[in-house]
């Protein structure tokens, strides 16, 4: 079933994909020459528990395997940005993961949906690292190697 799951979202970023702008680049891969594992966690959900258990795997995957030694990398979309917006209660524990070497990557096609249907642009935290398609980046990730897991 998870075979499934992560084929029809790959086949949604592939119909997605020739929309994107030009200039719409991904970001670079994590600089972690002694890494030894590439983790992509996809947050796609608003819910507080699954917000809670991304961050808690992650946490738990730097304690196994030291910071240095394994790349991770959260990919917030659609209500997955809650995460990451200036407000959250979890913008701490956030903050403290980033500063351990975790990438939160927020999606710009969510925060530029949002902008148009309430006319504000959300704030998010400065250390997540913004993408323009958020499904985009994780098949990016997933071909160079990231396995992608969805807590």
């Amino acid at each position: 079933m998870r075979r499934a799951q992560v084929l029809s979202a790959m086949l949604l970023t592939l119909l997605i994909w020739p929309a994107m702008p030009a200039d719409a680049q991904q970001v670079p891969l994590q600089d972690k020459p002694f890494g030894e594992h590439k983790i992509v966690l996809q947050l796609s959900d608003g819910d507080a528990r699954k917000q809670a258990l991304v961050l808690s795997v992650a946490n738990n995957l730097l304690k196994a395997y030291a910071p240095d030694k394994i790349a991770i990398e959260v990919v917030a979309f659609g209500p997955g940005i809650d995460l990451l917006l200036s407000g959250s209660e979890r913008r701490k524990q956030v903050e403290s993961l980033i500063a351990q070497g975790v990438r939160f990557d927020i999606c710009l096609n969510t925060v530029d949906t949002i902008e148009r249907e309430t006319g504000k642009r959300p704030e998010f935290i400065q250390a997540a690292t913004p993408v323009q398609v958020g499904v985009g980046q994780i098949l990016f990730l997933a071909e160079n190697g990231y396995t992608v897991v969805r807590p």
